[in-house]
């Protein structure tokens, strides 16, 4: 079967001239760069509509859902976020309650804020060891959904950015005990199931809608991701409604097509890739777990294409681990964050590539254990859980906080409500604000949320990492509401 790929490639070489969008009229001397201008188009004649599929690529959705073990699948042209608002606003009704872990990426937060839902939080588990969050729980899920029996959708992340899972299976079999459906942003899993390496995929467990982004651990364009709906407890109508508002008119045939080429080569050449990545990967993860004082971690439940090493045993911050391997080894890591640092690996690696990440490491570890004064002894005494998500105050939701703020602006009353604090003096007062680092793009606090001490040290602790805080207008400040 052709792919899209395929078919865009014969069409470029065709005689047919477009009238038609996009303006780059598929003109590659034009631009004079390296972009695929020549496979560039706008829903024509012969090349279906994402939104009203019914040929190409209503059979590719349809070789997808075959893939992944899925019911429905659809294509995403703006990522797993696009595909995250949908499945929220598609499976509640304004002002409904939600449980949600309270990792959830900040797209399940707008989403929270665009249908005023009211969220009950569940929180991972922070190991203390690792300095690491950890899984939910599956009785902490259990005992809210008997002490909460209005909720109407259970909304999880896993795995985490950091590769953490939870027991998937268990929880949507304690939600579906009360017919409530699970929506579960598994973004860093799209390469589950391909290998026994690897858990299988959360289509394969019961769960009512999974998001999958192909771009992350996947050989598919940035912005490329899947939803996947199964099951007959949410309304797969209302979901495709959402997606027709929440993906572009115009979507990407570019983008599109790189789904697709994706999917035929996991059909095709799946096992052999796969095969030969999770060797290599495997031989990498066996070098790390010798090292000395960085040191790799990972928890009980893991996906083990995250390789994550931790600097708690040396006098090294994750923010300086991070530069080094970026300035002298010209290893450009996922993320810094608490104490640890985050490298992504995926099929498309290269052996050169993990030799020179383990020979980088090595070294340092060794540079490590030849100077005591790069060793740490023990943790300071007051030492500051970065990690670990501060479990605030929640006076008002998101949607009511700023509500209140919008209504004091009209009111020519937001000066006697709202003040622009530093983070040192806004104990006691709720934010208006998001607080969080980016990446994983977790907020720490969240409009409607009171500010606590343990997290104005987080903060200032972040602050002296040099780690870059964004959601507040004000550097190191944050709106706060004084009254209440």
């Amino acid at each position: 079967m052709k792919t899209l790929y395929d078919k865009l490639v014969n069409y470029s070489e065709s005689d047919f001239y477009g009238f038609h969008m996009p303006g780059d009229k598929r003109n590659q001397d034009l631009v004079r760069a390296d972009l695929p201008y020549r496979i560039d188009i706008t829903e024509i004649d012969g090349f279906d509509n994402l939104h009203h599929a019914s040929g190409i690529l209503k059979d590719a959705q349809i070789r997808a859902a075959k893939l992944y073990q899925a019911e429905t699948t659809c294509f995403l042209v703006n990522g797993s976020t696009g595909g995250i608002l949908s499945a929220i606003l598609g499976s509640t009704c304004k002002g409904d309650k939600v449980l949600m872990a309270r990792n959830c990426h900040k797209s399940v937060y707008h989403a929270i804020f665009l249908n005023e839902l009211h969220p009950v939080y569940v929180y991972p588990k922070y190991d203390a060891e690792l300095e690491l969050n950890g899984e939910i729980c599956l009785s902490d899920v259990e005992q809210i959904l008997m002490e909460e029996p209005d909720i109407k959708a259970v909304i999880l992340t896993s795995p985490t950015y950091d590769g953490v899972l939870s027991d998937v299976e268990a929880i949507v079999n304690a939600a579906h005990t009360f017919h409530i459906p699970v929506i579960l942003d598994e973004a860093h899993g799209a390469h589950f199931g391909f290998h026994s390496y690897f858990p299988e995929n959360a289509n394969t467990k019961g769960v009512d809608v999974v998001i999958h982004s192909l771009h992350k651990t996947l050989p598919a364009l940035t912005q490329t991701a899947l939803i996947h709906m199964n099951g007959k407890l949410i309304d797969r109508r209302q979901i495709h409604k959402y997606l027709s508002m929440f993906q572009t008119s115009s979507p990407s045939y570019v983008l599109m097509s790189s789904i697709d080429v994706c999917i035929e080569m996991l059909e095709t050449r799946g096992r052999e890739v796969f095969r030969e990545y999770t060797q290599m990967l495997d031989e990498v993860r066996r070098k790390l777990s010798g090292l000395r004082f960085l040191q790799l971690i990972e928890t009980e439940h893991y996906d083990r294409s995250k390789i994550v090493i931790s600097v708690k045993n040396t006098n090294y911050t994750s923010k300086q681990l991070y530069n080094e391997l970026l300035d002298k080894y010209h290893l450009q890591m996922e993320m810094a964050a608490g104490s640890y640092i985050l490298a992504m690996t995926s099929i498309g690696d290269t052996r050169e590539g993990m030799d020179r990440l383990v020979q980088a490491l090595c070294e340092i570890d060794q540079r490590i254990a030849d100077d005591p004064g790069l060793q740490r002894k023990e943790r300071e005494k007051n030492f500051c859980k970065l990690s670990s998500l501060p479990k605030l105050e929640v006076v008002f939701t998101s949607a009511e906080m700023v509500h209140r703020v919008d209504e004091a602006l009209v009111n020519g009353e937001k000066s006697m409500n709202t003040r622009v604090l530093p983070w040192e003096k806004c104990v006691g007062y709720i934010s208006t604000e998001y607080v969080y680092l980016y990446p994983p793009g977790i907020p720490i606090v969240v409009p409607g949320e009171r500010f606590s001490q343990e997290v104005v040290d987080i903060l200032k602790r972040y602050r002296e990492l040099k780690f870059s805080i964004e959601g507040p207008e004000s550097e190191n400040a944050v709106e706060v509401w004084i009254n209440g």
